[in-house]
C-alpha cells in the first residue's frame, strides 16, 4: 500500500538498498590475498594459528581491535533525509 507519492513496495525497496549496501561494504572490508607474518601496523608477530584462521589477515591482535573499534563508529545512511539528521 503506498502513501503519498511514493510507490507501491517504496519502503521494502530502501531495507532492501540498505542491506545490500551494508553487505557490500563489509565485504570489500574482508581481507584478501596471503596472510602477513608481521602486523602492517605495528610490526608485531601474527600468531600462525590467527593467520590460518583469517586468510590475508594484515592486523596483529590488539591493532584489529583499535580498528574495529574506529569501524563501529560508522553510522550507517540515512536513506529518509530527515531534518533531524541533517542538523548533525
Amino acid at each position: 500500500m503506498a502513501t503519498g507519492w511514493a510507490q507501491d513496495g517504496a519502503v521494502q525497496d530502501q531495507i532492501d538498498a540498505t542491506v545490500k549496501d551494508a553487505i557490500s561494504r563489509v565485504q570489500r572490508l574482508l581481507p584478501q590475498g596471503p596472510s602477513l607474518s608481521h602486523c602492517a601496523e605495528c610490526d608485531a608477530d601474527i600468531p600462525q594459528a590467527r593467520q590460518l584462521a583469517i586468510p590475508g589477515v594484515r592486523l596483529c591482535v590488539a591493532c584489529q581491535a583499535v580498528h574495529d573499534q574506529d569501524a563501529a563508529k560508522f553510522s550507517g545512511y540515512n536513506r529518509r533525509g530527515s531534518k533531524d539528521s541533517q542538523l548533525r
